[in-house]
Formats: structure tokens, C-alpha cells, sequence
């Protein structure tokens, strides 16, 4: 399974402001940090407000901040969400499998995207970040800028 680059950043954020102890980051911050674009990060933010997971405030003492759904939501729920429930099975070009509906391989494909999933499930944005994974993500919040 291979997920999307946007799809792999979503929980990475969700963690990096999991872990936060100095105040909201802005989006710009937690970019800078993550060492991705900002750009990026404010697409994903914008649809992780969208999803009631971050909570976005604006101005003066603004930033970023998980909600409480954000705080306890399943890492499997969320890469569903951000995956879509599109085919397993992307054709470039060409025409669909003559026999789509009977295709044995997709039905295959997509139990196995399904238990993906599943093994996600458990996890919640809180899971990862105790140790080993804390630690670092809470490296990240010391790269902030002063104001």
C-alpha cells in the first residue's frame, strides 16, 4: 500500500501538535520544523480544520491546535478519510477491466487495503507520541522561533 505524500504527512502533523508544550505553532512553525513546504502544510491543515482533528486560530497568540476529536482520533480513521474510497487499483489511461465487477485481484486489493487499515486502527494520534517517538517530535517544538 502506498500512501499519499499528503496522506503521510496528515498524522505526522496530527503528532507534531500532540506533543506541543509551548503554545499553538503557527503553520509556517510546524512546516519549518517537519522540514516540508509550507505550502504543503497549509493544505493539509486546512483539511485536517475540515476534519474537526485541528483547530486554527488566527492573530496575535494564533496558531495552531489538535481538538479534542483530533486529540483521540484513529490514525486508521484518518488515512481512510484522506485516502478516499477510490479504486485500489489505479489504471493510467486505457479502459476499466473489461470484467470489473467480477475482478478477483481487485476484490483482493482492496481486502488487503482494508486490513491496512485495520492494522492502523488502534493507533490514535496520542499512541506515537510517548516513547521512542515523543522525544523527537518534542526536538522539533525547540526549533521555533522566538517572537
Amino acid at each position: 500500500m502506498r500512501l499519499t505524500r499528503f496522506t503521510d504527512l496528515a498524522p505526522r502533523v496530527l503528532m507534531r501538535l500532540a506533543v506541543e508544550k509551548d503554545g499553538p505553532p503557527t503553520a509556517r512553525e510546524v512546516a519549518t520544523a517537519m522540514e516540508i513546504p509550507c505550502t504543503h502544510t497549509a493544505k493539509v491543515v486546512s483539511r485536517l480544520q475540515h476534519l474537526g482533528l485541528v483547530e486554527v486560530r488566527r492573530g496575535r497568540g494564533g496558531g495552531l491546535a489538535l481538538t479534542a476529536a483530533g486529540r483521540t482520533a484513529s490514525v486508521g480513521t484518518v488515512v481512510r478519510e484522506l485516502e478516499g474510497s477510490g479504486d485500489v487499483v489505479d489504471r493510467e489511461g486505457g479502459t476499466a477491466c473489461p470484467p470489473r465487477s467480477a475482478c478477483s485481484p481487485r476484490g483482493a486489493l482492496r481486502q488487503a487495503q482494508e486490513a491496512f487499515f485495520a492494522a492502523l486502527d488502534p493507533l490514535t494520534v496520542d499512541t506515537p507520541t510517548g516513547a521512542p517517538t515523543g522525544p523527537p517530535l518534542l526536538g522539533l517544538s525547540a526549533t521555533r522561533r522566538a517572537d
